[in-house]
């Protein structure tokens, strides 16, 4: 496999994303519209691993990067090229690294419309379509049930109980995550006789906050559990992105927030989403890259 690709006038070399400058990789992102902050891609890149495409001087020209979940499965996510190397198979060439790297491990990603056909070329299968909604919050303009349960914000995050409450729900361990983002994220959990049946949370990121991940046992849990955290952020900009197309985005749209695109999740060797009847479900994404 080259670790070098010559591009028309470019000759590019892949690095570890860790070597280079933060603010090559936010005017990446800005180039292409993505609203990742500096902090944003540190965080990142300490949650997961990655490759840049660089030339002779330095300049970034691509990204890709994936997280790993146990031993045989990965997300991918971070996949940008800049303008003038799309069409020059900059991105084909990056995600050929990224297979190299990821050896033996089935693949989840979410595809913007621009990058679908080549993600179809490359053996990636289309399985669901992610809603992403985002805007400043309004008021709510309709009172919700009280809850099934007891909805609270913990003292202390019963990390160990979320991380099998999500096991349940993503299909393997994500335990590095979520214990990561427990430290930079504020909690709401859901019980039924004393029973996690349900979590979000809420973070910093991009123009606001993003509300996820969000699991739940039921569409009733998993709007209550994303309202308590929107409710906090009335009049600030939030994101939020399901793959639901239901109550929840109704809720959405009825707090303010707009649908502002649509990706595709889509796998690579085993199926990614196996929804199973009276089971947890990831309602709300933790993000496009990470799941």
């Amino acid at each position: 496999m080259p670790k070098s690709v010559r591009l028309k006038s470019f000759e590019l070399v892949a690095r570890d994303i860790n070597d280079v400058d933060v603010s090559l990789l936010h005017a990446l992102s800005l180039g292409v519209g993505w609203p990742h902050r500096p902090k944003d891609w540190d965080w990142l890149r300490h949650v997961g691993r990655g490759i840049v495409a660089v030339d002779g001087i330095g300049r970034v020209f691509g990204s890709a990067m994936w997280f790993p979940y146990g031993d045989d499965f990965a997300t991918v996510g971070l996949v940008i090229t800049t303008p003038r190397t799309q069409a020059q198979g900059n991105g084909r060439w990056l995600m050929d690294q990224v297979f190299e790297h990821c050896r033996g491990r089935s693949l989840s990603l979410n595809s913007t419309q621009a990058a679908y056909r080549l993600y179809l070329s490359l053996g990636f299968t289309q399985e669901a379509t992610v809603y992403q909604y985002q805007g400043g919050v309004g008021p709510m303009i309709r009172e919700l049930p009280e809850p099934n349960g007891e909805l609270t914000e913990p003292s202390t995050a019963p990390v160990d109980e979320i991380i099998a409450l999500d096991t349940r729900a993503f299909g393997t361990s994500r335990e590095r995550l979520l214990k990561l983002l427990a430290e930079v994220s504020s909690i709401r959990t859901m019980r039924r006789d004393g029973q996690l049946v349900g979590f979000s949370m809420c973070r910093e990121f991009g123009r606001g906050h993003v509300v996820g991940p969000v699991v739940a046992s039921n569409d009733d849990d998993a709007l209550q559990l994303t309202a308590v955290h929107l409710k906090g952020l009335t009049g600030r900009f939030a994101r939020v992105d399901t793959r639901e197309a239901g109550s929840l985005t109704g809720f959405l749209q009825e707090s303010g927030l707009e649908l502002s695109e649509t990706v595709t999740t889509m796998s690579k060797g085993r199926k990614f989403l196996n929804r199973k009847d009276n089971e947890p479900w990831v309602y709300g994404l933790a993000g496009h890259a990470v799941g």
